[in-house]
């Protein structure tokens, strides 16, 4: 698929027609909504308008339910998504059918009550199902004579040859005037099935699912609120609030899981930060400039946010490997279960460490800071190889975002070859971020009595050897030479981006910039 020229990135409906030359409009189209739960900003639902007929389609995938990063959450978080976007879509006359099953075996069924001629949709990011599935419904349409057309939703470019001048790109798609809203769309005359329930849709799951947690509030006007609120109000002093978890669920955006499930794109959080950045920069009050201030700290880390889904566009792999092949057989064969085990339910004798992951199994929410102590931990003290923390994580977290996600645990473990360690002191975060004990008192309320666990390592022994052995691979030409080859490919190419300064113990840096460990699109 090209991409979009500047002339059309902003109208959808002129681009599907100069792909497309001479379509008649009596074409029909398929507008199949992934993660993407909404109508503004929307290029597919855009397209769709140059159709005689559309229908909207979203298919709980058994691939996605039986995913190891699946959590009940995620499905009840969806559907709380598409509810409201049903009524939406209804109102500018688009029909949105829910269907459960395969993808390919769905599109079949529609095709025979509904022979579509054309396929809309976004790209999509994901885990190794979400690619192979695609695979699977590009064969489906070339053999059924189906055009698929999809359009990017956010920074990352498909099929990038370099990374140089992805920054450029980036900022021009941010830049570009957005999709109007279709406001009379020709809706298919079907038959619309019943949609499941939740509790019908979770009941197609394979496994057993946890407990369901308490959701915030989800939808397009939900994610509307919370954009508003925090450019009005709560962004004020994001720069101080945002690594404390006492101050940070507040203090942060809290857009993430919006970001993940599509209710907003990051174009519409990008302008609207900026339009907000440049009224309060023109006001004469230092309260408004001190704002702004704030506000630019969270603007100028939304970059991140794609640039570290491009690696996992770039290198699917990610998910299952190491960046740094060198580092392969590092920890593997020293996986210890009851470790592990120790740290997904808070039971470390760590207090920060375990009010951290008490609080994220409860809530589905953690500000970033405490999400990259948690895999420091599981990497240095208790050294735990990535993939199997990175799974718990992935169900704990209702933002999941498989490419920020799997980069950023192979970055806070040491395995890609390029960035920097950062070994966190649980005692030293404690200090710092919660230092009157009020969040460790809350979520370990048994703290200091005979009921709570000794530590379950010694951190100075742990992190000793820990260093010993990431020194000593560093030192390699292997290491070296292969580190070169990692920053070509994935190594961000922009200037000027803000440093950390986290309260880390670190060692000497590689190649590639380190993003501000408050990346607030990862945390919210």
């Amino acid at each position: 698929m090209p991409a979009a020229s500047p002339g059309f990135a902003h109208n959808p409906r002129l681009w599907f027609l100069a792909l497309h030359p001479g379509t008649p409009m009596t074409e029909r189209a398929l507008v199949w909504f992934k993660r993407d739960l909404r109508t503004h900003d929307h290029a597919p639902l855009a397209a769709a308008s140059a159709c005689q007929q559309a229908l909207g389609l979203f298919v709980v995938e058994p691939e996605w339910l039986d995913s190891p990063e699946f959590d009940a959450q995620h499905l009840a978080f969806a559907m709380a998504c598409l509810h409201p976007l049903r009524r939406d879509l209804a109102a500018i006359g688009l029909p949105l059918q829910l269907r459960v099953g395969p993808v390919t075996a769905v599109l079949g069924q529609l095709h025979a009550a509904y022979p579509f001629t054309h396929l809309f949709s976004h790209e999509e990011t994901g885990p190794g199902w979400s690619y192979a599935r695609d695979l699977a419904v590009a064969d489906w349409c070339r053999a059924c004579g189906v055009v698929w057309t999809e359009w990017p939703q956010n920074g990352v470019v498909r099929r990038l040859k370099s990374r140089d001048g992805w920054a450029l790109r980036w900022q021009q798609r941010m830049d570009a005037a957005p999709p109007a809203v279709p406001t009379a769309l020709r809706g298919a005359a079907v038959d619309l099935t019943d949609w499941p329930t939740l509790q019908e849709l979770a009941a197609a799951a394979s496994r057993p699912q946890p407990p369901s947690r308490p959701l915030p509030a989800a939808g397009e006007a939900a994610a509307a609120v919370d954009l508003n609120s925090f450019l009005q109000r709560r962004g004020h002093s994001y720069r101080r609030d945002l690594s404390s978890p006492l101050t940070a669920a507040q203090g942060c955006s809290r857009l993430s899981a919006h970001l993940a499930f599509g209710t907003l794109s990051m174009r519409q959080v990008h302008q609207a930060t900026e339009q907000r950045i440049a009224r309060l920069q023109a006001a004469a009050s230092p309260a408004e400039r001190s704002f702004a201030y704030h506000l630019r700290g969270f603007s100028g880390r939304l970059r991140w946010h794609c640039h570290f889904m491009q690696k996992l566009e770039d290198e699917p792999t990610i998910e299952h490997r190491n960046f740094a092949r060198t580092a392969d057989g590092l920890r593997e064969a020293d996986f210890n279960p009851e470790h592990f085990e120790a740290w997904c339910q808070g039971r470390t004798g760590y207090p920060m460490v375990d009010a951290c992951m008490r609080s994220l199994n409860a809530t589905g929410w953690l500000n970033f800071r405490m999400r990259a102590m948690l895999v420091s931990f599981a990497a240095y003290h208790l050294w735990l190889h990535w993939r199997q923390p990175g799974l718990h994580l992935a169900r704990q977290f209702l933002d999941f975002e498989p490419g920020i996600h799997w980069s950023q645990m192979q970055m806070q473990s040491g395995t890609t070859g390029i960035n920097t360690l950062r070994m966190y002191s649980p005692a030293k975060q404690a200090a710092e971020h919660d230092p009157q004990g009020a969040f460790v008192r809350l979520w370990v309320p048994e703290f200091g009595t005979a009921e709570y666990p000794q530590p379950i390592v010694d951190e100075k022994l742990a992190l000793a050897a820990a260093k010993a052995r990431l020194y000593g691979l560093r030192k390699t030409a292997a290491a070296n030479d292969e580190a070169e080859g990692i920053q070509h490919q994935h190594g961000s190419r922009k200037s000027g981006l803000p440093q950390p300064n986290n309260g880390s113990r670190r060692v000497k840096p590689r190649a590639e910039p380190v993003p501000s460990p408050q990346l607030d699109l990862f945390d919210g």
